[in-house]
């Protein structure tokens, strides 16, 4: 699993240490998360992102993102340089400020095995790390690199078992790239952040709105709106054809009249399979429920604790219980999202293997969610849309 995060530095975890973690909860302070004393000594419970290299280096996690006042082997970093080192001439790499302990004092961007070698910190490699940089490289050990000699090459670098007259053609690996955890490793040492200290931008000019703008959803009841805040023209992300445009420009509002979002509860997480199979968090929250507010209820002939019908406007209805509260305005309603086990009013539970059910089962608000995806990071739009409710 560890071997799939190295393009996000998110590495230094193993089941031992996560297990010690456990086992020394108790020695971890409740405000700063970070271990005083004991086994985990210094570490950050969990380990949070970005944790570097192998486990072996026994990096903390990061608990605040770009807290400069630490250096990165405690925790530390500064924002990554992921967007080049200059834009219309502007430099784009940090100036003038770095992590504590940094030997770089100003930006610099990610680390390459060729800026270990212009840095002269590719001696700090070790034979073992070195023998995997060529591996990624495409040299297998023993292989001969490019056919040039060192003079000619004018490095030295290379160790081990290889022949000493000849040196891989490594620069092109980087600390996302090389498997054995060197680069991250030297470029920590030398107080540095593996991907790079560069300025954060306000202008994103690689996203469809540079500067983020109001885009009315999909289905919005609002459509005195859409005119003013569209939404964006259908296109194809890679091969697939994504609509936008051409599902705005219809009005559903007339047919379902209620702005539908979703959201968490305390007690479950994510899809709620393992939360709701624990009886403790089970007992808390025993049904699948929609918010709605009084006018609305009492409009529709809703009363509290009611089995009610949600549909949406592509055709997908949901049987859940009403909860009747103030904590939503009128004209909008609530579902979690955490439940499933339910489909359109059919209890499913004897779907399930034996002693796989949990032991609360409820319908999934998404089967009455509706089409729809964020123009960046094509995650599904689950947080607006329209609804109808009626009594069941």
């Amino acid at each position: 699993f560890n071997r799939g995060m190295w393009t996000i530095g998110y590495t230094a975890q193993s089941p031992e240490r996560m297990k010690m973690h456990m086992a020394n909860q108790h020695t971890f302070d409740r405000t700063t998360l970070r271990a005083k004393g004991g086994p985990a000594d210094g570490d950050f419970y969990g380990m949070p992102w970005p944790a570097w290299g192998t486990p072996e280096m026994n990096h903390p996690g990061t608990a605040n993102l770009y807290d400069m006042s630490l250096p990165v082997a405690e925790g530390g970093l500064t924002f990554r340089a992921r967007f080049g080192v200059e834009r219309d001439g502007d430099n784009l790499l940090a100036e003038g400020v770095y992590s504590a302990g940094s030997e770089i004092k100003d930006g610099y961007p990610e680390f390459t095995m060729a800026m270990l070698r212009e840095l002269g910190w590719d001696k700090d490699l070790t034979d073992e790390e070195m023998a995997v940089i060529n591996y990624v490289a495409g040299y297998p050990e023993g292989e001969p690199a490019n056919g040039k000699p060192n003079e000619e090459v004018g490095e030295t670098s290379q160790t081990g078992e290889t022949p000493s007259d000849y040196i891989a053609d490594t620069g092109g690996v980087n600390w996302k790239t090389d498997l054995s955890g060197g680069i991250q490793r030297v470029a920590i040492k030398h107080g540095c952040a593996p991907f790079g200290n560069a300025k954060a931008r306000a202008v994103v000019w690689t996203f469809p709105d540079p500067v983020p703008i109001h885009r009315e959803p999909l289905y919005t009841n609002r459509r005195d709106l859409v005119a003013d805040y569209p939404t964006y023209d259908d296109k194809k992300f890679w091969r697939l054809p994504t609509m936008y445009k051409s599902i705005q420009e219809n009005d559903f509002s007339k047919d379902y009249p209620i702005v539908l979002t979703s959201g968490r509860l305390v007690e479950y997480e994510g899809g709620g399979d393992e939360t709701r199979s624990n009886p403790w968090l089970a007992e808390l929250q025993q049904d699948m429920f929609i918010e709605i507010n009084p006018r609305d209820a009492n409009n529709l002939g809703v009363r509290d604790g009611a089995d009610v019908w949600v549909e949406g406007p592509e055709g997908g209805k949901v049987k859940v219980m009403a909860m009747v509260t103030e904590r939503v305005e009128s004209g909008v309603a609530f579902m979690p999202f955490h439940f499933g086990g339910h489909m359109e009013g059919v209890d499913l539970r004897d779907r399930y293997p034996e002693g796989a059910d949990p032991y609360v089962l409820g319908e999934s608000t998404n089967t009455a969610q509706t089409y729809g995806y964020d123009s960046v990071t094509q995650m599904q739009e689950t947080k607006a849309t329209l609804c109808k409710i009626w009594t069941a």
